[in-house]
């Protein structure tokens, strides 16, 4: 097992939770981990106009933000002794998920699962769920009800 993925969304404690368990695994078969977070597309990108001015500045300031995420979560995998590297793509989550799966040659993919209720899942649907449903990896469910407890 060389290769684990872990897609990230940078709610709360989740990220935090997901790394920790792909770096116990990372540690055992010294293996390299990949974070991946899937920004939404440039409006532009899916044939809207640009917009103002402020709101594509706005775009870019979460971006960057994003971006020092991913460096942040990828440096304190070094300083553990961990090969990390951080992707930040734009599309839709699950199919770029699943791109970049393939292309990276994942081993393991760490996600964690939110439980949320019908009504919620009926609008939005879970990424989660969708990606148990594409991948034909092993994936490794974290439940995010289980990290309150160690918080």
């Amino acid at each position: 097992m060389k290769n684990i993925l872990v897609p990230v969304d940078f709610e709360g404690y989740s990220t935090y939770l997901l790394l920790g368990q792909a770096y116990e695994i990372a540690k055992r078969f010294d293996s390299k981990i990949w974070l991946i977070h899937v920004a939404s597309p440039d409006p532009d990108f899916v044939g809207y106009e640009e917009g103002p001015q402020y709101i594509r500045d706005k775009r870019a300031e979460e971006l960057r933000k994003e971006h020092k995420m991913l460096k942040k979560y990828t440096d304190e995998l070094h300083e553990k002794g961990i090969q990390a590297e951080g992707l930040l793509i734009f599309g839709s989550t699950v199919e770029m998920i699943h791109l970049e799966a393939k292309k990276l040659k994942i081993d393991l993919v760490v996600i964690g699962h939110h439980n949320h209720g019908f009504l919620y899942n009926a609008f939005y649907g879970g990424t989660d769920l969708k990606l148990l449903e594409e991948l034909n990896i092993p994936t490794l469910v974290v439940p995010m009800d289980w990290g309150k407890d160690l918080l």
